[in-house]
């Protein structure tokens, strides 16, 4: 049986939805027996576990039925089919039609996009925020999860605290002093479901419509909506070569709540914000009484040399809110990020943490505990950094041999991404950059959308950790060869203009 996945998510979730297509289309007419789960599983070369997930998955929805000793079959009426008997509800245009709250208008209305996954399958993907499979510890993890489900102690499948476990947050609050100079105790540590709700729930605890948020220029789209969707005011400040520069902040920004900063990695652009300019933002907040929000997404990944402490560590009982995930180190699925707080914010945050949805998974949490405790993560975060510093090295090397002086490459130097800017391309060209690569089954990426004031030139965002090797050198190859013509003609109109 030949089914095409769409390589988004675990492998199990995509032969579910490779058969589910195949059923709901008709391709696989009801009472049609499916193959043995051994018999896919050796077809697709994957485990027989997996296959058996997905049929689980089918069987649960209603898509398939089991007979003993028989097999598997396809149903004789589908979900779909029950439900179309049901009484017809008039349904509404479009959610321009329903009562909506303030919030949820700003929300849905928002002027910008977020960098997601694509609608199909690239066979070189050179998309940011992902990690490669081949590299995360699943026997490891596999192991310490087992263990933990077979536990006696019945508190793993309880209700926990808000704010995380006891043994997680020492966990994470040691590791973080360990890697990144952060100061603090356990109890100021809020483990979430990743930066995305770290950032939300600061959010919600500091912003009210009309107030101000600083934030970089370019900035992380997936803060920005936040902000917008809390109503926010927003001052973007351009980031120069060494950061955010308190010097060119505007008036207005004296009534900000918030200063939302990428200090260790700046997101997209990758520069390092000096100590100088660390200092001065300090010093700027505290008199101006605004919160500082560090996201340190990924500054676990540097190069040539030493990681650079965090902004919290140079001030720990200063206004800073350091956020961190897990999702650029592990996996994005793992959904387990922490908020590092301020003491005064410590209670607001645990409060808006159990609004929003009670506690972060109880059994994840024991085995991050476990994965950091025994030292499994820093050895794990050791073989990885090796890893993508050779990812990374490679690419350098074939951007520069592919496309020569015709491009700049910035914030090489740290973090799984890079920005790929060409010369000669003006900025109105970049998503006819990203489209013919996309012809080309290459996945590549704008960066336009990270910026409130577009740049003068096409830059693209190139991510590299979920990509082996070859696929890296074979991606830049095939880039090359089918930007040329656009980077030649370019060139030459250039040149032309320069002489007239």
């Amino acid at each position: 049986m030949l089914l095409s996945l769409d390589g988004t998510g675990p492998v199990y979730q995509q032969i579910y939805r490779a058969l589910k297509r195949e059923i709901v289309s008709g391709d696989m007419k009801p009472a049609t027996r499916l193959p043995s789960t051994r018999d896919l599983a050796d077809q697709m070369t994957v485990s027989r576990n997996t296959v058996l997930l997905a049929y689980e998955q089918l069987l649960a929805e209603g898509y398939v039925r089991g007979k003993i000793g028989a097999g598997t079959f396809v149903a004789d009426v589908l979900p779909e089919q029950g439900l179309s008997s049901s009484p017809p509800v008039t349904a509404l245009a479009s959610y321009a039609e329903v009562n909506l709250s303030n919030y949820a208008r700003r929300a849905v209305n928002k002027p910008y996009r977020v960098l997601g996954p694509r609608s199909r399958a690239l066979r070189q993907d050179f998309q940011y925020g992902v990690s490669s499979t081949s590299d995360f510890p699943f026997d490891i993890w596999r192991k310490l999860l087992n263990n933990r489900a077979k536990s006696s102690a019945s508190e793993a499948f309880m209700y926990s605290a808000p704010e995380g476990s006891q043994r997680v947050r020492e966990a994470i609050a040691g590791y973080l002093h360990r890697s990144r100079g952060v100061r603090c105790s356990p109890d100021q540590v809020l483990v979430v479901n990743g930066s995305q709700q770290a950032i939300d729930i600061i959010t919600r605890a500091l912003i009210d419509p009309g107030d101000i948020t600083v934030l970089e220029d370019p900035s992380y789209p997936g803060a920005r909506d936040v902000f917008l969707a809390a109503g926010s005011q927003l001052l973007p400040v351009p980031v120069d070569l060494d950061g955010l520069n308190v010097d060119m902040f505007p008036a207005a920004a004296r009534r900000a709540r918030i200063a939302y900063i990428t200090p260790s990695h700046q997101f997209p652009t990758g520069v390092v914000m000096t100590l100088p300019k660390r200092l001065a933002l300090l010093a700027w907040a505290k008199e101006c009484g605004t919160y500082i929000v560090e996201d340190d997404y990924d500054s676990e990944f540097r190069y040539d040399d030493r990681p650079i402490e965090s902004l919290q560590g140079l001030d720990p009982t200063g206004p800073v809110i350091y956020v961190g995930t897990l999702s650029k180190t592990l996996t994005p699925s793992l959904r387990v990020g922490y908020i590092v707080a301020p003491r005064e914010l410590v209670q607001p945050l645990r409060t808006l943490k159990f609004l929003a949805d009670r506690h972060t998974s109880t059994l994840q949490q024991d085995v991050l505990a476990d994965f950091i405790g025994n030292g499994q993560f820093e050895r794990y975060l050791l073989r990885v950094r090796k890893s993508n510093a050779r990812r990374r090295a490679l690419l350098l090397k074939t951007l520069k041999d592919e496309f020569g002086e015709s491009i700049t490459i910035g914030g090489e130097n740290a973090g799984l991404h890079m920005v790929v800017w060409f010369q000669n391309v003006p900025v109105e060209q970049t998503d006819t950059l990203v489209s013919i690569a996309e012809a080309n089954n290459i996945g590549v990426y704008s960066v336009s959308p990270y910026f409130s004031n577009r740049p003068a030139h096409a830059g693209l965002l190139l991510g590299y950790a979920a990509l082996e090797e070859a696929s890296i050198q074979k991606g830049i190859r095939r880039l090359a060869e089918c930007l040329r013509p656009l980077l030649t003609a370019n060139a030459a109109a250039s040149h032309a203009a320069r002489h007239v």
